[in-house]
């Protein structure tokens, strides 16, 4: 079967989309080069920081730190400690207080045999007079936050009373570095989510659902498989469900107790799949329906649903405008989406370096209302979203019982409009 989405790939397609581990750091590495170039100092400019100072030891990273380092760093080595230094012209000096050096892509400025790296860090803040310094520590944002304890007492001591009077949080420039996608980026993105519709949609075929035979679990070691396979990184577990004539429907962000799993003829089935590629994330909620014997489609009612859940995507990227908070937004789209008679949910989260990204908070599903701290973050152009929610209606081929269509589709906020990085979900995925 071929989607309305995606037609499916061969195995051999799929697998060329894939680039081999190398060219995939040379991509990578030249985002980075670019980003740091063009984008940091901009959002420096932004935030009016004259300087930023991310540290990491190995193994308790900064959430930032490794979208900074290179490929193929993994991870930060001892302690790893970069400083970003706006001058008068504008330009962004990039440096490392490090023992082994990141190539190009910053000035190594510690010789370990001459100095201590406490020492090193205080001579080079003192050599460039910073009037605003910014540490990774927030309130609201993990990804603000990754400065440790001894890591703030640390860089506090090599400050001194002075310096350290001029510390003050970077949240807003750590989370504009991770959320902001350059236009490179923004191109492969679509292919890389491309490649997930393509893992769901050959999840949900013959090839792989047999009905009466195969459970839900088997659908989702099969994605978890099929991603480890392809080379992508899954970024958690994928989950599939079920819902049929007499079932509830699942819960919303918890798990469901004593699931029917084994999938038959007329189940409606759902999943929520992502993974990383190129250092990018995917998130997505696609439907299906298991053609009883006889049946070419499924049930006018099950229809009728995703085209509501398409109704309230309509709506809720109507109200996705630049400089509007996530509360705002989500304010705007529920309103609306009640005004329609829409049993409606919404909880939308950015995506990009991570799959539960920085940026605005748009709704979580416990916190209809609107989200403190996080909710109130703008929108800022060419950043992405999961557009993640929900609607429920009463279908009348099941005896008028209730059931939720949950989704979810990648997005792009560019050039002040909202646009889908490979389409949406129109029409069920069909399994016979």
């Amino acid at each position: 079967m071929k989607t309305p989405l995606t037609a499916q790939f061969t195995a051999a397609e799929l697998q060329q989309k894939i680039l081999p581990l190398r060219q995939r750091a040379e991509v990578e590495n030249k985002w980075l080069k670019s980003r740091l170039d063009d984008l940091l100092p901009s959002l420096m400019q932004r935030e009016n920081l004259d300087m930023w100072i991310v540290t990491s030891r190995e193994y308790n990273e900064d959430p930032v730190i490794l979208s900074l380092l290179p490929q193929p760093d993994m991870y930060a080595r001892r302690r790893t400690i970069l400083v970003f230094h706006r001058k008068a012209d504008g330009r962004v000096e990039r440096l490392t207080i490090s023992r082994y050096g990141f190539g190009d892509f910053y000035q190594t400025v510690w010789e370990p045999e001459k100095e201590e790296q406490l020492a090193c860090l205080a001579r080079v803040v003192r050599a460039r007079e910073p009037e605003s310094i910014g540490l990774n520590i927030s309130d609201t944002f993990a990804f603000g936050d990754g400065l440790t304890h001894n890591d703030h007492d640390w860089i506090t001591a090599a400050l001194g009373e002075d310096y350290a009077a001029k510390v003050r949080s970077a949240e807003r420039l750590a989370v504009g570095w991770l959320e902001h996608r350059t236009a490179p980026e923004l191109s492969a993105y679509s292919g890389i989510v491309s490649i997930g519709s393509a893992i769901i949609a050959e999840a949900f075929s013959s090839r792989v659902i047999h009905p009466g035979i195969t459970t839900t679990q088997d659908v989702v070691w099969w994605m978890r498989q099929k991603m480890l396979a392809l080379g992508v990184q899954a970024w958690f577990q994928p989950t599939v469900d079920l819902q049929g004539l007499g079932d509830p429907f699942p819960p919303v962000g918890k798990p469901a107790k004593n699931p029917r799993i084994l999938i038959q003829p007329g189940d409606m089935l759902h999943c929520d799949v992502g993974f990383y590629y190129l250092g990018l994330a995917t998130d997505q909620q696609r439907l299906a329906y298991v053609l009883k014997p006889g049946e070419t489609d499924a049930p006018a009612g099950l229809k009728a649903g995703l085209a509501e859940g398409n109704r309230l995507q309509d709506i809720h990227l109507s109200a996705m405008l630049l400089g509007r908070s996530g509360n705002q937004v989500l304010e705007d789209a529920l309103a609306r989406a009640h005004a329609e008679d829409l049993d409606a949910m919404i909880y939308t989260h950015p995506i990009g370096v991570h799959g539960h990204a920085a940026g605005p908070i748009i709704g979580l599903w416990d916190q209809q209302g609107g989200v403190p701290g996080g909710g109130s973050y703008p929108l800022f152009d060419n950043t992405c979203y999961a557009i993640e929610l929900n609607v429920k209606e009463r279908v009348p081929e099941w005896d008028n019982q209730l059931v939720m269509f949950a989704l979810e589709e990648d997005s792009a906020l560019q050039a002040g409009k909202m646009h889908w990085l490979d389409g949406r979900q129109t029409a069920f995925h069909l399994i016979g």
